[in-house]
Formats: structure tokens, C-alpha cells, sequence
């Protein structure tokens, strides 16, 4: 993928027609619980092709891309902002203080552990490869309601939109390239996955920054860690002992697991409220973790297949290369990144305590006092700061990265939406294999027959 020094801006500013706009409004209404019992993975798209096998089927139907409109709606649900974060309301050991765990100032369209938000956003389609980032984005507009809800006015809804489609930047005019062939696919995607048509939507967690929150998470409550993969404990540690709470420490692997866990819920959460929006606007698709994400970030060893074009590194300590970020695009708070455990921690205090952060002053927010708030939150005391940078420290000097026993980078679940071949249903399967904004889709939408 040929990809420019710096990111171009990606996307022209959408304005909804009026049909589109009234199809929002009926995808606004759709019922929750129809959304979730009505989901399924419906996976052949007009222009698909299952070769072989009991359902065999070549789709009559050509090729046919999601419009702007449908692309920033379905972008804007999975990746979106959605007002201020409400923050961790209270911690008995910080009273009076407000617990400072969030990572971010900004709600989001799916959850984060303790507000951590470490994830952001690439995707995929016939127009080119994109970065859009939101994890830290300043919500466009108050009081948000639904895209198309009927409550929300027009200018609202197309602000909406176009304040996320306003942060795409443009990393190649080309789609992915993965060939179609394990590993970079598994088996029975191979016919599908990243198909001509299709949004795939790729959310990208750091796992880096994720783990120094769940450090600064377990310290500021009293516990260390000690490294129980090596069977030892971690060298000054002890040093800090007289501002912790506990005795008892940590095993490493545990806080990375834990660290892993958390990150993949947040991501797998993105895809799934984006698999819920297919069946409110009767788009296929399916929300799925069959890519391989080496090959994904670009680090499956193979020059034809550069993926999104991440640095990565090789360690015979590790079983796997490890990718660190995307330079001057997605950069993680990796030491290969940073420079230095220093500067990884650092950085994770700016984020938090600095312009814009969560617990600066400056920034707005959901309360009617949301200055003093913000400045109620307890601040890091120096002490704090040193401890981290000694666990980071070591971690990244004993195993070679950060995370030292899970990834720096974590894929967990893409997104998939695309036009369904409601004919291979029809066909195939029992009455009842799809919605009713399937069978009305190309109608409402786009004012055609199926």
C-alpha cells in the first residue's frame, strides 16, 4: 500500500438527502430488542460468490459500495463521540478528591474500562485506507440523540456526521491489500473478508498505554507488581512501599491479561453496536476476527502484503513480531515509540492532567460545575510517577517491549457492512433469514427496487 508521509484529509463533508434523511429517521426507530434478536452474521453481499458446497451461490447482482452517507452513519455509531464522560463519581480512599482513572475527557458510542480509552480507528473500502481518530475529539454537538433520531434537527444530524467524517485522514487511495488465502485470512473468510463493496472497519487498541493506566490503576489503590514469570520481584519496588496501602503485589502476567481483556472488550463492543446498526438500516455484514492482524498492521513478514504499514520489531524472546504504532499516525506509548519509560509515563499523565485532558479545568464537560469538578480530581504526587517508571522500566528491559507478555497492539473484532443479495436468502434458506429493512433497503435508501 503506498501510503504518504503525512495523512491527507480523507473524506468530502456529507449532506443527507431528504430521502436519506427520512431513512435515518426510520432507522432511528428501529426497535432495540429487534436489533439484538434480529442479529445475525449475514455475510453474501450483492456481487458475492460462494464457489462450491451445499450453499453454493453467484449473486446476479453487481457490486455496489455503501453511499457517503451510509459510510459515515455506520463510522459514526462504531466510532463516535457521544457528549462528555461522566468520570468515576467516587473512590472512598480519594475522598474528597474525585477519582483521576479516566484516560479520556469524551464519551464515546461504547464503553472503556474506568474511561481508560486507548483505542482508535483505521477502515477500509473501493475509495482507499483511512485513519479516523475520536478517542480524544471534543464532542461537535450537545445533548446527542441517535443519527436521524427524529428529535434531532437536520443541521444537527448532518454536524453530526460530518464531524466525524471531518477527522478521517487518507492513508492510501488503494483498499487493503490481503490476498485471499490463509494465514491472512482464516479458511472461511476467504471468499469473503474485505470484500469489493464493503466498510471494514478496524478498530486498534494500545495496549502500552492500557497497561501503565492498569499500573497507575493498581498503585493509586496501593499495589505494586511483581513479576511472577520470572519468579521475582521487581527491583526498587520496595522503595515505594510506604505509600502503598498492601503487601501483597501483583503478578505481572495477571495485570497483562488483565490489560488484554479490557482492551478487547472495548473493541469487540464497537463492532457489536455497529453489527446492531446493519439491522436498523438492512445493510449485511458482521462484526468477525478471522484477519490475521500481523498481517492487518503490516507485520506478517511478507513485502507483498503491507498492510496498514505499522513499525514492528522481532525479539528471539517472542514468539511473534510486535507492532508499536504507526509513526506520526497511531503511535503508541511504547519505549520503541517514546524513547524511553520516562517518557511513556509521562505521556500518559499529560493526557490526563494536561489541555483538553479529563482532569484539566479548561475542558468542558457534563456537570453544571464542571471546572471545579475536574479540578477536584486527585492529583499525581511524585512518587506515583516514580513508581511507574520503575515497574515500566523494568518491564520493557526484562521482556524487550511493552506489554512484555501480550502485544503493544491489539485487534480484536473488524466491522463488516455491505449491501446484502437478499436473492441468496430467498434461496437458500427458510422465510425469516432476514429483516424487513433488508427486504426495503434499496427502496428507502436509495429509492430502487431490490
Amino acid at each position: 500500500m503506498d501510503r504518504p508521509e503525512k495523512p491527507e484529509p480523507g473524506l468530502p463533508p456529507v449532506t443527507p438527502s431528504a430521502a436519506e434523511r427520512a431513512a435515518l429517521a426510520e432507522a432511528a426507530r428501529f426497535p432495540l430488542l429487534d436489533a439484538i434478536y434480529g442479529r445475525r452474521s449475514r455475510r453474501f453481499p450483492v456481487g458475492g460468490r460462494i464457489p462450491a458446497g451445499p450453499l453454493a451461490f453467484a449473486s446476479r447482482r453487481p457490486v455496489e459500495p455503501l453511499s457517503d452517507v451510509e459510510r459515515a452513519v455506520v463510522l459514526a455509531t462504531v466510532t463516535g463521540t457521544t457528549g462528555w464522560h461522566f468520570a468515576i463519581s467516587h473512590h472512598p480512599g480519594y475522598a474528597p478528591r474525585l477519582p483521576n482513572y479516566s484516560g479520556s475527557a469524551t464519551g464515546r458510542t461504547f464503553p472503556s474500562a474506568a474511561g481508560f480509552h486507548t483505542s482508535q480507528f483505521f477502515f477500509t473500502d473501493d475509495s482507499g485506507t483511512y485513519f479516523l481518530p475520536t478517542r480524544d475529539a471534543p464532542p461537535a454537538v450537545p445533548a446527542p440523540t441517535a443519527p436521524g433520531a427524529t428529535a434531532e434537527s437536520e443541521d444537527a444530524l448532518t454536524a453530526r456526521l460530518n464531524d466525524v467524517v471531518g477527522r478521517v485522514r487518507r492513508l492510501s487511495a488503494e483498499r487493503l491489500y490481503l490476498p485471499r488465502e490463509e494465514p491472512y485470512l482464516e479458511g472461511h473468510n476467504t471468499w469473503i473478508a474485505n470484500h469489493p463493496g464493503s466498510l471494514l472497519v478496524i478498530p486498534v487498541a494500545d495496549l502500552a498505554e492500557h497497561l501503565l493506566a492498569n499500573l497507575a490503576f493498581f498503585a493509586q489503590n496501593g499495589y505494586a507488581i511483581h513479576d511472577d514469570v520470572n519468579n521475582r520481584p521487581i527491583p526498587g519496588v520496595d522503595a515505594f512501599r510506604p505509600h502503598l496501602r498492601h503487601d501483597d503485589t501483583f503478578p505481572l502476567s495477571f495485570v497483562e491479561q488483565y490489560t488484554l481483556t479490557e482492551a478487547s472488550a472495548e473493541l469487540m463492543t464497537a463492532t457489536y453496536n455497529g453489527a446492531l446498526l446493519l439491522g436498523a438500516m438492512g445493510l449485511g455484514g458482521w462484526s468477525f476476527d478471522g484477519i490475521d492482524r500481523l498481517s492487518v498492521l503490516g507485520a506478517s513478514g511478507e513485502p507483498s502484503v503491507p498492510g496498514l504499514g505499522f513499525r514492528y520489531d522481532t525479539d528471539d524472546r517472542w514468539p511473534l513480531p510486535n507492532p508499536t504504532g504507526l509513526p506520526g499516525v497511531f503511535e503508541t506509548l511504547s519505549p520503541a515509540n517514546t524513547g524511553s519509560a520516562e517518557a511513556s509515563v509521562d505521556a500518559l499523565l499529560a493526557r490526563r492532567f494536561g489541555p483538553g485532558g479529563p482532569f484539566h479545568p479548561d475542558t468542558p464537560g457534563p456537570w453544571k460545575d464542571s471546572a471545579g469538578v475536574r479540578a477536584a480530581a486527585a492529583r499525581p504526587e511524585p512518587w506515583l510517577r516514580d513508581l511507574l517508571v520503575t515497574e515500566t522500566e523494568y518491564i520493557a528491559t526484562t521482556f524487550g517491549k511493552l506489554p512484555g507478555t501480550v502485544p503493544t497492539v491489539q485487534i480484536m473484532n473488524y466491522l463488516q457492512a455491505q449491501h446484502l443479495d437478499t436473492d441468496f436468502y430467498d434461496a437458500l434458506f427458510a422465510p425469516g433469514a432476514y429483516l424487513n429493512t433488508h427486504r426495503d433497503h434499496q427502496l428507502r435508501w436509495h429509492g430502487t427496487g431490490g
